[in-house]
């Protein structure tokens, strides 16, 4: 029962992280500072990192032939499972800023609750990513409250910003009953603790800044954990995927 549970689970953290780091990587060039476009494709390179990790334990799982390449690069937009949030466009720095904390917030408590699971292969992913996500949660968490609290300039992207992706963080807050039934065997991190801290780490770097925290999204008419997704998916997939299926049997 674990198994048929615990991969569209694995699938959930591998297509997150590796959906955040492309977009990520599509900074590089166009970042307003050097120190700021080596900061971005750090981040994003370690979340490649950790979605191979979660990927090629999935991959193990299925037993069907396809390895963590072919799951990156072979499916269709309808079989991923990564949050709605990180598939949204990178739009200004703000906007890219405030979906890495928004997902940083959440990625931390995941991983923690995660470190402590009884899977010993999941326990040990979650351990090294927690180090690196502990970094990306410092960094992204200081670039809300130096734009919320900076120029009106920054503070008026940023107002921009928080309205146009607080409706993805629904997902963020709440988990599936597959989550649930995880943590309940202590497995995968309980989603109801790691909403909590998610708000309350959200709240207080807003707080720190004067941001207004909007109402909790209650629902969203798509469902990532169903294979739902925006539109933006389908043309992030086009481009990440161009390679590998234009020229499948290519090696490097």
């Amino acid at each position: 029962m674990h198994t048929q549970t615990l991969i569209p689970y694995l699938l959930l953290l591998g297509d997150t992280a590796l959906v955040q780091g492309q977009r990520l990587c599509e900074w590089c060039g166009h970042a307003p500072a050097i120190e700021e476009e080596l900061a971005l494709m750090n981040v994003g390179l370690d979340l490649v990192g950790q979605a191979r990790n979660w990927l090629e334990y999935a991959a193990e799982l299925l037993d069907d032939g396809r390895d963590a390449d072919a799951l990156a690069m072979r499916r269709d937009e309808r079989a991923y499972r990564n949050l709605l949030l990180v598939e949204q466009p990178n739009g200004d720095f703000a906007v890219t800023m405030t979906k890495q904390f928004f997902y940083d917030a959440w990625h931390y408590p995941v991983l923690q609750g995660l470190a402590a699971s009884s899977d010993e292969r999941i326990a040990g992913i979650a351990a090294k990513a927690l180090k690196e996500v502990t970094y990306h949660l410092r960094r992204s968490g200081e670039w809300v409250q130096r734009l919320g609290g900076g120029t009106d300039e920054s503070r008026r992207r940023m107002l921009d910003a928080i309205p146009a992706l607080w409706r993805f963080t629904v997902e963020l807050a709440a988990g599936s009953e597959n989550e649930v039934r995880l943590a309940e065997a202590g497995i995968a991190a309980d989603p109801r603790s790691v909403g909590a801290a998610w708000l309350k780490q959200v709240t207080a770097i807003f707080d720190s800044v004067q941001l207004p925290l909007p109402k909790a999204a209650s629902h969203f008419y798509l469902d990532s954990r169903k294979g739902l997704h925006t539109e933006h998916l389908g043309l992030l997939l086009a481009e990440m995927q161009f390679l590998p299926r234009a020229y499948p049997d290519a090696t490097w």
